[in-house]
């Protein structure tokens, strides 16, 4: 069907002003870009380039992309100064910088997470909260068992709504963030909250894998971002 001749063919809807607002430039590719996929850098007072992941440090922001090549490169060739127009000293292990402050941030949003109710473990619980859709994420410990890796996989792979996965913490880790012990099969549950760390999870894979090699073939679905 042809639409009416007084009626115009409508483009793509423009940006609202909210939707600008969050759009940076990249300094590395040069494209505008959401600032959910970008970290920002500023310079600190000795002339360093710091990286601001809560986006609140004072200072002209650099953005770069969420990703270990544009880090590394945005360092090697000098494009902070540039960006800043401004003597800048960037690190070589800038990326590794990024990458270890992100693994702090997920891991304390999971400790937020579970205060607020938005996180459960528990192979029982976990299974439960897979069969019934309502979980957004699996966090699977790296060195938990094979054995209940599977078997909580095949209840994710049955989920009505299959949950994305992260592979990246030891039980360890796990539990010192949640404030327990032997941390092994965990999930987070859908919403805003969800939404919110997964914004952090997503830049993470940039700088790392977010599943160990060997589950490659083990895995409900693809974990985001890799």
């Amino acid at each position: 069907m042809t639409a009416p001749a007084d009626i115009a063919i409508q483009g793509p809807a423009p940006r609202t002003l909210a939707q600008a607002a969050r759009e940076r430039r990249d300094i590395v590719s040069g494209q505008v870009m959401d600032e959910a996929a970008l970290v920002r850098f500023v310079a600190g007072p000795d002339g360093a380039v710091v990286p601001d992941l809560a986006r609140k440090l004072p200072g002209r922001g650099m953005w770069v992309a969420a990703d270990r090549a544009s880090v590394a490169a945005a360092a090697k060739k000098g494009l902070f100064a540039r960006s800043a127009k401004a003597k800048l000293s960037a690190s070589p292990d800038l990326p590794d910088q990024v990458e270890a402050l992100l693994r702090r941030r997920v891991l304390d949003g999971l400790g937020l997470a579970k205060r607020a109710g938005d996180l459960i473990s528990g192979f029982e619980k976990v299974a439960a909260a897979l069969s019934a859709g309502k979980a957004a994420w699996l966090i699977e410990a790296a060195d938990g068992a094979a054995d209940g890796r599977r078997k909580i996989s095949n209840v994710a792979r049955k989920s009505p709504n299959p949950p994305q996965v992260l592979g990246l913490f030891t039980a360890e880790e796990l539990g010192l963030a949640l404030g327990g012990e032997n941390v092994i099969h965990t999930a987070f549950l859908a919403g805003r909250g969800a939404g919110r760390w997964t914004e952090d999870v997503r830049k993470l894979a940039g700088f790392s894998p977010l599943l160990p090699e060997s589950w490659r073939e083990e895995k409900p679905s693809q974990a985001g971002g890799t």
